[in-house]
């Protein structure tokens, strides 16, 4: 038998086994569960397009009365997928404009030209933006036009370990940070569940402080796992420096192309970095400003453009974003969540062994959820009833949780890994060594920065 064969059986049979299992659940909490497990083993396996399994598992949340029409896919309804469109239209710009290569050699000059460097430098950029541009989609969109432009002058392209290792850690390390941070939604979405259920002060700067250590160590592992995973064909670009400037004087000035994409990649920037002030939404920004490029009269992308896209990464991305949903509406959500406290409670309350049971609790639950919103804001409550009822610390229980969620190695699992994967760079597979490896450093590293440093910070 295929390994093929192998993995389709595996995605088919151990789901219908669930369905049909005398478990002591409600039906269809019992049948929302064993559905769901067949789009992540499929996912996962990547027996089918993900965007195509994705729709399958929809269909079979509908047609099998687990759920509505509109709650199975509501995910398209959701604004996840669509500022992912945008985010694709940002690509298809920069990359037809000329402007992802031009930035790419400015950039370069700038940092030397050896692989290992820019890798560094790209992992640098995505941490720095992340005070700056409190999106991980908005910052992966941002960062994918420059890394388009570096992989070009390297003179490679889909399917090199140059692309693979660029694409990936810009894109991983854009979901940690944006927990590490409290600038992405689902940190943000964590702090406010700890201040109004654990009732406590969850400041922004104690925050970046406690997981200051945890970044140094994150941007330096990953780095260093990416450059042995993912050796560079060419250690440093062909030609060094002056090639660079050879390719810029053959560029020549700038095109009216070149401006008018900059001209909206910054508009969509300066939006991004002010959202706390105008409080429109990062994906209604990321899709409007992509669908501008579109417009006739700007002359930048057009409808033949479009056509060349790959619509199956949008199928993709909804269909996990309603996955969460039909299990929170079954209450197949609750059944997990159950699962997952009445392991974890005995664990809490030993201090050092609560620290790794955390982490890797929230990382195992967050394998059945493509949202980390719908994730923390289904558990985190539970978490911080339980810390204020057994005497335990809110803050210190909260932010580890919130951590965990940012440890992944299936692309569903976030609408960021969505949109690095969209751009072809990488596969499914990757995402999952990369994950792996970073997620056992991380829990690693919190069995050192826990105990021994947040204390000195007041957070016990």
């Amino acid at each position: 038998m295929t390994e093929t064969a192998w993995k389709t059986l595996l995605a088919v049979l151990l789901p219908v086994a669930l369905w049909f299992w005398p478990l002591q659940l409600e039906p269809t909490a019992q049948h929302a569960i064993a559905i769901a497990l067949f789009m992540i083993l499929a996912w996962a396996t990547e027996v089918l397009d993900h965007g195509i399994t994705g729709l399958i598992g929809c269909y079979l949340f509908w047609a099998l009365g687990v759920a509505r029409f509109d709650v199975a896919f509501s995910g398209f309804a959701d604004d996840t997928p669509w500022f992912l469109m945008g985010a694709i239209l940002f690509g298809t710009m920069a990359s037809k404009s000329g402007l992802a290569k031009r930035l790419a050699y400015m950039i370069t000059i700038r940092t030397g030209t050896s692989y290992s460097r820019l890798l560094l430098a790209l992992i640098l950029s995505d941490f720095l933006l992340t005070i700056l541009v409190p999106s991980g989609m908005a910052r992966v969109t941002i960062m994918a036009a420059v890394a388009i432009g570096l992989i070009g002058a390297f003179g490679l392209g889909v399917g090199s370990n140059v692309g693979r290792g660029m694409f990936l850690i810009l894109t991983y390390t854009a979901g940690v940070f944006d927990k590490s941070i409290i600038a992405g939604a689902s940190a943000i979405t964590g702090r406010g569940i700890i201040e109004k259920v654990g009732h406590v002060e969850v400041l922004w700067s104690q925050w970046l402080i406690a997981y200051l250590p945890s970044d140094i160590i994150t941007i330096l592992v990953a780095w260093r796992v990416t450059l042995w995973l993912y050796p560079p064909e060419v250690a440093s670009l062909p030609g060094g420096v002056e090639h660079l400037r050879d390719e810029l004087r053959k560029a020549g000035p700038w095109t009216a192309l070149e401006k008018k994409t900059l001209g909206l990649m910054l508009a969509a920037i300066a939006f991004w970095a002010t959202d706390f002030l105008h409080h429109i939404p990062s994906s209604m920004i990321g899709l409007g400003i992509g669908l501008m490029s579109l417009l006739p009269f700007l002359g930048i992308l057009g409808v033949e453009d479009l056509k060349k896209l790959n619509f199956l990464q949008l199928f993709f991305v909804a269909a996990a974003v309603s996955m969460g949903k039909v299990l929170s509406a079954a209450n197949g959500l609750a059944v997990l969540t159950n699962v997952v406290f009445a392991w974890l409670e005995p664990l809490l309350a030993r201090p050092f062994l609560s620290t790794f049971a955390l982490y890797w609790t929230g990382f195992v639950y967050h394998l059945f959820l493509a949202s980390e919103i719908s994730m923390l804001g289904t558990s985190t409550p539970l978490l911080m009833q339980f810390a204020t009822t057994h005497g335990l610390s809110p803050l210190k229980l909260g932010m580890l949780w919130v951590f965990s969620s940012g440890g992944k190695i299936f692309v569903y699992q976030s609408g960021v890994l969505v949109l690095g994967y969209a751009y072809g760079y990488f596969r499914a597979k990757d995402i999952l060594r990369l994950g792996l490896i970073m997620s056992l450093a991380d829990s690693l590293m919190l069995l050192i920065v826990v105990p021994f440093y947040w204390p000195l910070i007041g957070i016990r």
